[in-house]
């Protein structure tokens, strides 16, 4: 399939407009102006760019992966893709050990088969006065057994692990889990600086949703928001849902540490793409209210119900500057920059990578996705 459009972006550079060639799956060829020969699809004026990838996601659709049966993954695997994102993480809430044992070992069968990036545990090894949405019954301090457990039961599907670092032994499970080949995070926090500091330095790469669920910067006490800010090994996810986080604080992270140590997640559960109403997160009842899900009975946010094309709008809307630098900029955020903050490849649209992409409307609503060279949402 040869397709054309008004805007292609790579991922790392804009062409403008461009054209896109794609055989058994993977992109051929790209380039800027005229295709080579008549194109099969013409896009007109849209925007096509690589597929977003989420790598913290509890759900969408009315599924979420705590269930970790198929058909509460393929519920919400559907819906993230139909919104844009075609490679996600599967991120799990704090358990008590035999639940989440048994979650991690039915999703390690979804990450095995493709449908998934890998799994996230967000938890159980996090701080009770940071907990957020996580039930505080489940919380524990990290084990070296209890670790080693869940990573076997994982099979290699365990991408990232997060973990408040001022817990007895967590620098210890930081260095343990670093060794095995899964990404460290903190998150839920209330550590100090210094704790933070040492955190990073035994090998965490990446903040959790950075402000949220995590002591607040202070004058005399900067806590880990600047510990992460400050120290180039270190990816920033930030939730831009328009209710997690003012939008100023994008501009202001990503003009502080630069594009490409950023990385917007949408930290969706089950309601996403969903209507109001009654749900859950883990063991925890939670109620969506306006498109605001928050922890029952109280004014705790429990997730959200972004998709990350919404979040990409958003991001873009609010951006200050130049709409194409924005945009390019938040493309980044969303497709490259959680790769590489995995450790895995993050070519975007390149000759040789899989053909996974999303067209959208210069308003930037989703008119089509494709992943692996197959339309989950045909354009035309």
């Amino acid at each position: 399939m040869l397709l054309s459009a008004g805007t292609v972006l790579t991922g790392a550079s804009m062409l403008g407009a461009g054209w896109v060639e794609i055989e058994s799956g993977r992109v051929v060829g790209l380039g800027s102006g005229l295709a080579p020969r008549p194109v099969d699809l013409d896009l007109d004026e849209a925007v096509v760019a690589p597929g977003f990838v989420d790598m913290h996601v509890h759900g969408g659709g009315g599924g979420a992966f705590f269930e970790g049966t198929a058909r509460a993954v393929e519920a919400t695997v559907a819906l993230h893709r139909r919104h844009g994102t075609t490679a996600m993480v599967a991120s799990l809430v704090s358990a008590q050990p035999e639940d989440l044992a048994r979650q991690v070992s039915l999703l390690a069968d979804h990450v095995a088969s493709g449908h998934l990036l890998g799994i996230h545990l967000e938890g159980p090894w996090l701080a009770a006065r940071r907990c957020g949405a996580h039930e505080p019954t489940a919380l524990r301090d990290p084990d070296p057994a209890e670790i080693d457990a869940l990573l076997a039961a994982g099979r290699g599907a365990v991408r990232m692990v997060t973990l408040a670092p001022e817990l007895p032994g967590a620098l210890e499970a930081i260095r343990r889990i670093v060794d095995a080949g899964v990404v460290a995070a903190i998150g839920h926090t209330d550590a100090t600086y210094e704790q933070a500091r040492a955190a990073i330095d035994a090998g965490a790469t990446v903040a959790t949703h950075l402000f949220n669920a995590m002591r607040p910067v202070h004058h005399r006490e900067p806590g880990p928001v600047v510990a992460a800010l400050e120290d180039p090994r270190v990816t920033v996810e930030l939730i831009h849902d328009g209710v997690h986080l003012h939008p100023a604080l994008h501009r202001l992270v990503t003009a502080d540490v630069g594009v490409d140590r950023v990385a917007l997640v949408t930290d969706a559960m089950a309601a996403a793409g969903m209507s109001d109403g009654a749900y859950r997160l883990g063991e925890l009842a939670v109620e969506v209210t306006e498109g605001v899900a928050r922890v029952a009975g109280t004014d705790t946010i429990a997730g959200s119900t972004a998709t990350t094309a919404r979040m990409a709008s958003l991001a873009v809307a609010h951006a200050a500057g130049d709409r194409d630098e924005a945009l390019l900029t938040v493309i980044r955020q969303m497709c490259l920059n959680p790769l590489r903050a995995l450790g895995l490849p993050a070519p975007g649209l390149a000759p040789g990578a899989p053909a996974d992409l999303v067209v959208l409307t210069p308003d930037l609503d989703v008119r089509g996705v494709m992943r692996h060279g197959a339309w989950v949402l045909s354009p035309t």
